[in-house]
């Protein structure tokens, strides 16, 4: 028999991506004074896996992945994610959004990304937001699912989310909360 406990402390990590890559100063400035300070940064990313947000923003498109240092609770991501659908829409010019904020946290089993869109394999998690199970961590590395997106499966971003894991292990181990 399971007791409830609580959770652990998950690593928040927003994605960015647009074709204006100036903009990206000031979005995550935004974050930032939001979330508290950033602690890992992605070079910028291609981000040519498809063409769905060619209309509306444009090619090409680039992603950075930004983490911040204080480690949130698990539930804080429905509000974390209606922050950032606020701020696509503040930066929204003539009908079309400028960028894309995808926010999730890491756990050491676990890649969730927040989203508004349901679908089978989709947890609903409240405020009409749903948790997506992007990538699991098991035999050492992450292991993508038939439903990952093809640039959250990408070597370079699991490189990237590899380092990330290992600092907040590190985190874990030291006590951080």
């Amino acid at each position: 028999m399971s007791s409830p406990r609580p959770p652990q402390a998950a690593k928040l990590i927003i994605g960015l991506f647009m074709k204006e890559q100036e903009l990206a100063g000031t979005v995550q400035e935004e974050l930032s004074d939001r979330f508290g300070e950033t602690d890992m940064i992605s070079p910028w990313l291609s981000f040519d896996f498809t063409d769905y947000y060619t209309a509306e923003m444009g090619r090409p498109l680039f992603r950075r992945m930004l983490t911040f240092k204080k480690l949130i609770a698990q539930d804080m991501l429905p509000d974390i994610k209606i922050f950032c659908y606020f701020l696509e829409e503040k930066y929204r010019m003539a009908e079309k959004r400028r960028v894309n904020i995808d926010p999730g946290y890491l756990l050491p089993e676990r890649f969730v990304l927040a989203t508004g869109k349901n679908f089978t394999h989709r947890i609903y998690i409240g405020k009409e937001i749903y948790a997506d199970l992007t990538l699991i961590y098991s035999k050492g590395d992450f292991r993508t699912l038939p439903w990952t997106y093809p640039d959250y499966a990408d070597e370079t971003m699991l490189r990237f989310l590899r380092q990330v894991r290992a600092e907040y292990m590190n985190e874990i181990k030291a006590g951080k909360k």
